[in-house]
């Protein structure tokens, strides 16, 4: 059976597909047990790719090879089509992100035992803050990604917009509403109103700022420091010192970018910067991680103690035993919203210059529904709170409320 149109939220951090009729939605187990498959990929040494949570299970066995998260980051970059050495063979980052839709769309077609040639995908509504020539090429380069994973009509609704079609009942339907997508990459606004059933869009607004943004912010605040971020080198020649470089921390720091430090000409940098150091344990366990490959593992343990501290009790902890024994660093509620307040304020200013787009006061908004993973986040039904304080904050399925509203968008295509 063929001419069903998949929907497919590709995202940053997790991915999702689905089928809708007669207005409900069936979303497709692609991963084993789950309606959401994790967007990581591993090439072992000599074996062949592993998708989703086999990837993570592969990196947590400590199987030799490559690890990789955050995929759709880099859409619209010159490193998407950068080559590297991947499961033996030299591929771009395109080439990963093309054979990770094929599984979707090879697992999808198993599932249902139906054949999709056509595909709407949810997209940013800017994958890249004020730079529209990157945003085109990024749209282009996903484009093209879905064609070569074997889809020949290829189609994009803006991510909240999808959102939208599947939470317009929530709360009174009658009011206007704001919803705020905060993915693991960019935060997506649209501002709509129901009508009868349907949904009209006012205004669609997005930035560059989503929870691996988050993690970066606090594991260079926190964990980095351990490594030797904020220490000082001695100089070969002369008095006086200077500061550790900044950029192989934030690289360390950064999911898309972790794979590229394991180079053997970064490896001799840092060892040059333990060598000066003024506190050369410090930079040391900077070596250790690049010599044992674990700045996923350090950017597992930056996620979980962001989650930790968002929650009830307001107390996480950075475990960085893998490094070194014993190694952590506290993560507490407080701490963490301080360093995370200009991101708030980003948010802030975001949902309101989509209110203005929109012609809408902040006053007079009814709604504002939180979908995404990183909406979680306790700062950020604050913040929208803040910006609209009649409005009701109300929570809908933050994983797969894009896929619903694609399902549904797509259905009407049908």
């Amino acid at each position: 059976m063929q001419g069903a149109t998949l929907a497919v939220d590709f995202g940053t951090s997790n991915s999702a597909a689905a089928l809708a009729h007669g207005g409900r939605v069936w979303r497709l187990p692609i991963e084993a047990g789950r309606e959401t498959l994790p967007t990581a990929v591993f090439f072992p040494t000599g074996g062949a790719m592993r998708v989703g949570a086999a990837a993570g299970a592969s990196l947590i066995a400590g199987d030799d090879g490559r690890y990789m998260r955050a995929l759709k980051s880099v859409l619209g970059l010159p490193l998407l089509h950068e080559t590297r050495l991947l499961g033996g063979k030299r591929q771009s980052l395109a080439d990963v992100i093309t054979a990770f839709l094929a599984t979707v769309k090879s697992r999808a077609e198993a599932e249902t035992g139906m054949r999709f040639d056509r595909v709407l995908s949810g997209r940013p509504v800017h994958f890249h803050s004020r730079a529209p020539e990157k945003d085109l090429q990024a749209e282009a380069d996903l484009r093209a990604c879905y064609e070569a994973a074997g889809f020949t009509d290829v189609a994009f609704l803006p991510e909240p917009e999808a959102a939208a079609h599947a939470t317009q009942a929530m709360g009174d339907a009658n009011a206007p509403a704001l919803i705020v997508d905060i993915g693991g990459g960019t935060s997506d606004f649209s501002v709509f109103r129901g009508q009868g059933g349907s949904v009209e869009i006012l205004a669609n607004h997005g930035i560059r700022l989503g929870g691996t943004d988050f993690d970066q912010l606090l594991s260079l605040a926190f964990a980095m420091p351990a490594l030797g971020l904020g220490g000082e080198l001695r100089r070969e020649m002369g008095a006086g010192r200077l500061p550790v470089p900044r950029a192989p921390y934030v690289d360390l720091a950064t999911w898309a970018k972790i794979p590229f430090l394991y180079t053997a000409q970064t490896r001799r940098m840092v060892d040059e910067m333990v060598r000066l150091a003024v506190e050369p344990e410090k930079l040391a366990r900077f070596a250790t991680v690049l010599e044992m490959e674990l700045g996923h593992d350090l950017a597992f343990a930056v996620e979980a103690g962001k989650i930790a501290a968002n929650g009830a009790a307001g107390q996480g902890r950075i475990d960085m035993a893998m490094i070194e024994p014993g190694l952590s660093a506290p993560l507490l509620a407080e701490a963490m919203n301080a360093e995370l307040s200009a991101a708030r304020a980003a948010l802030g200013e975001a949902a309101r210059e989509a209110l203005a787009m929109a012609g809408i006061a902040p006053e007079a908004l009814g709604r504002v529904i939180l979908v995404g993973g990183s909406s979680l986040m306790d700062f950020v039904g604050q913040e929208m709170q803040a910006v609209s304080p009649n409005a009701q904050i109300l929570r809908s399925e933050a994983f797969t409320a894009v896929v619903d509203g694609l399902a549904l968008a797509a259905s009407r295509l049908a």
